[in-house]
């Protein structure tokens, strides 16, 4: 039996569905039950192409997925992808048909868990520090003693109270201004930076001049201190031309903010330290100083009484004449060296230019021309009687080869009764034979010419035929 014969008394199968037919119902499937899902795992085969469009599989211990992120999101990820990543996505299941192969359209991507962050944290930092923005001459040198600070941080948190307590307690004289912001959340990278725009644009205008800028919050996990691992931040302490104090998080906690600020405090309160002396320690030393500075008024004191004592009893008091003496004597002394060093040194000039005017005398521009004038004189006069000697000899040799002419050209030959023949085409003829009857020819004389047409020849001697090669 044929193996695709049917029985007679089986029923016939139903049409069968095309592949086309198929890969559609299963994605009219997928596609209605799997939308705006978020799926987490890891990326591997990471590929942009030239259109802009990214391709990836993400994979757990078990299974993988397919995924494409098209260029319109691609460009609004703020961390660069690459293997190893692990992330959280959101989209939608669909069926690639020319495959028939299942995938997931990405629409938003999110790090999962803290690993991812350290990842674009490492990243980052490479970034702006392969840019300049953490090299250490562009750092601004924080003021000693401050007047104005600034503080842009939560008005609420714990790490203003932190520093407020600890500067009114060591510089209470200190003017200080707070930038309220929010320091953890969306949008809190973005009020830090405008914070920091309008402090460097108000100060000395609308606000005080600001001497330093602190940055502060409270410790917490990465994703708390996140605000201040964002680009936006970085960059805005970068161009802040006002020196800035980053102080977030504990001691172990590093951002990328401190690498960008002027200096790094491990903690709020230790910024608050750094900001200003201790006003009992600069009490202390000005104590000391006062008590340096008068210690030293004394012994100067005591030094000009000594040495008026000494004064009014010596010989200035006395004899006052007398200590003018050497005085006098030395300036004699050098009177006459000096006397006696111009006299030298004129004696010496006027021989230096006794030499320089006599060299000159040698080479006065007006000898060197008359020697100049004398060389191309003769040279001229040189150079004459060879034209001379040279024309002479070629007038010569021109009256050689005139007579030469004479003698042997063809005037001479036609002048002894001899004539010169030529056919139609200006050649020779020098035998009868080279014309034929009806030829035209032309005969020369040494006075005039005729011209005449072949009858008939007869040659007597024949000359013989050329051998053809």
């Amino acid at each position: 039996m044929d193996l695709f014969t049917s029985a007679p008394s089986t029923p016939p199968p139903p049409k069968p569905l095309s592949v086309s037919q198929i890969t559609r119902r299963v994605r009219d499937t997928i596609e209605g039950n799997f939308r705006s899902i978020w799926v987490e795992g890891e990326i591997s085969n990471f590929r942009r192409q030239s259109s802009g469009h990214c391709y990836f599989t993400l994979k757990d211990s078990g299974a993988q997925l397919a995924c494409v992120l098209f260029k319109g999101q691609a460009q609004l990820v703020r961390t660069p992808l690459s293997d190893g990543m692990a992330v959280q996505l959101q989209g939608d299941l669909t069926v690639y048909e020319a495959r028939g192969q299942y995938q997931m359209v990405v629409k938003r991507i999110e790090a999962a868990g803290a690993g991812s962050l350290q990842l674009q944290f490492d990243a980052l930092k490479r970034r702006l520090a392969a840019e300049g923005l953490f090299d250490a001459d562009r750092k601004q040198p924080v003021p000693a003693m401050p007047a104005v600070v600034a503080i842009v941080t939560s008005p609420t948190g714990a790490a203003l109270q932190d520093m407020l307590n600890v500067l009114t307690r060591r510089a209470p004289w200190l003017h200080i201004l707070i930038a309220p912001v929010r320091v953890q959340g969306i949008g809190a990278a973005g009020e830090i930076a405008a914070a920091l725009h309008m402090l460097s644009s108000a100060s000395g205008d609308s606000l005080p001049r600001i001497d330093t800028i602190v940055t502060a919050r409270g410790g917490g996990s990465i994703e708390d201190l996140w605000a201040f691992n964002e680009e936006i931040v970085a960059r805005a302490i970068h161009a802040c031309p006002i020196p800035i104090i980053n102080a977030v998080g504990h001691e172990i906690d590093f951002t990328i903010a401190d690498f960008a600020a002027d200096l790094r405090a491990p903690t709020p309160s230790a910024a608050a330290e750094l900001l200003a002396p201790d006003r009992m320690e600069l009490l202390a030393g000005l104590s000391a100083a006062r008590e340096r500075m008068d210690r030293r008024l004394q012994s100067i004191i005591a030094n000009l009484r000594r040495v008026l004592e000494l004064s009014s009893r010596g010989t200035l008091r006395r004899d006052p004449e007398r200590i003018l003496l050497p005085w006098r004597q030395h300036l004699d002394l050098a009177a006459e060296s000096l006397g006696t060093a111009t006299a030298s040194r004129c004696a010496a000039e006027s021989t230096s230019l006794r030499e320089m005017a006599h060299r000159l005398s040698q080479r006065h521009p007006d000898r060197i021309l008359a020697e100049r004038r004398a060389a191309l004189a003769m040279a001229a006069e040189r150079l004459h009687q060879r034209c001379l000697s040279k024309t002479e000899r070629l007038r010569h040799s021109l009256s050689r080869q005139s007579a030469l002419l004479r003698t042997l050209g063809p005037e001479s030959t036609l002048a002894r009764g001899f004539t010169c023949t030529t056919n139609a085409d200006g050649q020779v003829v020098r035998h009868p034979s080279e014309l034929a009857p009806g030829d035209t020819f032309h005969t020369r004389f040494l006075q005039g010419s005729v011209t005449g047409c072949v009858t008939s020849t007869t040659a007597t001697n024949p000359p013989e035929p050329q051998a053809k090669s």
